[in-house]
């Protein structure tokens, strides 16, 4: 297991956000981001919420003004998947994709996402890791190092389904999917879950895993932290 070399600057990390454009502009401008800061995005950006495409173009400029560290959510698997033809299209239509179709005006297939934007997606890593943390969009077992990991146990399997022991690095996990409807960050010390259920009327959290602050927006663009 590797982990990236020490950066300067802070590391924060933002759980899924699911097309909720204006918490994720609102989160943004708190955060006041600057060159030297890390910025972790746990996957799941598109469906379910109003406008993926907009969050996915922010992203994308975000690249410019951070150092920006995208992961792969399930959502995004299922997108791609659709693309491709090894998922159901109907399925993923299904879990949210409606609405991402709806966020890209007329389009009414994959295909029609403008061709950046899958890119972008399909260049989002597994996983993330640093000296003393590790970012993966699920889940973990915690005596196998994350280049071992599955697909489906970094990708779909819940907390609910499977709560792990500490990861045998001894860094603290930071995972997002599993959503907590009262919109409190999930910790167990080592463990945080930061998916605060923004897309059901909940929040949007960002975490500076150094300080512990916590930032959280909701989809009308009210802060708290």
């Amino acid at each position: 297991m590797t982990s990236e070399s020490p950066t300067p600057g802070r590391t924060i990390a933002i759980g899924d956000i699911h097309g909720c454009l204006a918490a994720f502009l609102r989160l943004i401008d708190a955060l006041d981001l600057q060159p030297e800061d890390t910025l972790v995005t746990l996957g799941d950006y598109v469906d379910r919420g109003p406008d993926t495409r907009g969050v996915i173009e922010r992203l994308l400029e975000l690249e410019s003004r951070c150092r920006l560290v995208t992961l792969l959510g399930n959502h995004e698997e299922m997108l791609l998947g659709a693309r491709d033809g090894t998922v159901d299209a109907g399925f993923w239509l299904a879990c949210g994709g409606l609405a991402t179709l709806s966020s890209y005006g007329a389009a009414t297939s994959v295909e029609q996402i403008p061709g950046e934007h899958l890119d972008f997606l399909e260049n989002c890593r597994l996983y993330y890791e640093q000296d003393t943390h590790f970012f993966v969009h699920a889940n973990y077992l915690p005596d196998v190092t994350l280049d071992e990991q599955g697909r489906d146990m970094l990708l779909w399997r819940s907390l609910r389904a499977f709560t792990p022991g500490p990861h045998y690095s001894g860094k603290t996990a930071v995972v997002g999917h599993t959503c907590q409807p009262d919109g409190e960050i999930y910790d167990l010390g080592y463990l945080k879950c930061i998916d605060t259920c923004c897309y059901r009327q909940g929040w949007l959290t960002a975490f500076d895993v150094a300080s512990g602050h916590v930032w959280q927006a909701n989809q009308d663009g009210d802060l708290r932290s």
